[in-house]
Parts: structure tokens; C-alpha cells; sequence
């Protein structure tokens, strides 16, 4: 149980998409990590785009960033979602600038765009919002994960083994 001992939040919102949610917490858990679903309203069932829901166990008024050694954000439209609560957006950043684990799949770089953590950084996303990661200063590489630092980004469900192989080489520190 190599992850025994971190914490991970995993950001929860309106048409998830399943994969980027379930895999991360999963691979996360088996590892030995605390995961905690953060969503609008701790007790809520969040649907994902497809309807299967997921608990959010605490709200994103709740974050901490000193309570956790990393975030995930998942694509579909959640990320549109998310960045609407300015907490959650601020702890992205917060989390960042800790140089802990900032991790995001398929449309979940539009949270760090919203962040204004993609200066000058190698990041990758889900084509279609390639323009946007760009216009928000990174420097779009279309790979199955995209590691700057902390950084850790990837395309699309297709490419979750390599995004947790990231995501586990930045909370070991590797």
C-alpha cells in the first residue's frame, strides 16, 4: 500500500463522466490513499452524465488544502460545473502553489484554466479544449499524460493507466 497515509480529494459535480471518477478513486484507494468526494453539498448524490451517482462526502466549502497531498478533476461537463464555486477554484490553485498533486483528464483542465495555473506549463485535455489550455498560457502536447511537476493531465478515459501512473509518481515523489 504504497498511497497509506495520503489524501486525495476528488472533485464531484453535475455530468461527470464515470471513468474519471471511478477509476482515479479506486486506483487511489487500492494503493492505500484517503480518498474524500468533494461536491456542491456534502450528503449529495451527484449524477454523472449517464445518471450513476456519487456521494459527495463534503462541499467544497469544506476544502482544505492542507488536509489533502493532491486533487483530481474529471472531465465531462462537471469541470463547467466546478469552476462555478470560487472555493473550489481557489483550492485548485491553493493546491498548486503547495506543489502538491494537481491532476485533471479530458475537460477537467478547464478548472485549472480558471485557476490560472497553466502559465507557461506543459498540460494536455480532450481536443476540443485545446484552444482554451492554450489561450490560459500552456503549452498543449497531445499525449496520453502530460506530467509538469505537479501537473498531471490526460485526454481522455483511454488514457486513465497513464494518468494514475502520473498521478502516483507525484504523491510518491518520483
Amino acid at each position: 500500500m504504497e498511497l497509506t497515509g495520503k489524501t486525495v480529494a476528488v472533485l464531484v459535480d453535475q455530468a461527470y463522466q464515470e471513468m474519471e471518477v471511478w477509476y482515479p478513486i479506486y486506483r487511489l484507494q487500492e494503493g492505500g490513499a484517503r480518498v474524500i468526494t468533494y461536491g456542491p453539498k456534502a450528503g449529495d448524490k451527484v449524477l454523472s452524465k449517464l445518471g450513476y451517482p456519487v456521494l459527495a462526502e463534503r462541499s467544497y466549502a469544506d476544502l482544505d488544502p492542507a488536509a489533502v497531498d493532491g486533487v483530481v478533476v474529471p472531465g465531462g461537463w462537471a469541470p463547467d460545473y466546478i469552476r462555478r464555486h470560487e472555493g473550489a477554484v481557489k483550492f485548485v490553485a491553493d493546491v498548486n502553489a503547495a506543489s502538491k498533486l494537481v491532476a485533471a483528464v479530458c475537460h477537467g483542465p478547464w478548472v485549472l484554466c480558471s485557476a490560472d495555473i497553466l502559465r507557461g506549463r506543459k498540460a494536455t485535455s480532450f481536443f476540443a479544449i485545446k484552444t482554451d489550455l492554450i489561450n490560459a498560457g500552456a503549452q498543449w502536447i497531445d499525449a496520453d499524460v502530460v506530467r509538469d511537476g505537479n501537473l498531471v493531465t490526460s485526454r481522455k478515459p483511454e488514457d486513465l493507466p497513464a494518468f494514475m501512473r502520473g498521478c502516483f509518481d507525484v504523491l510518491l515523489g518520483r
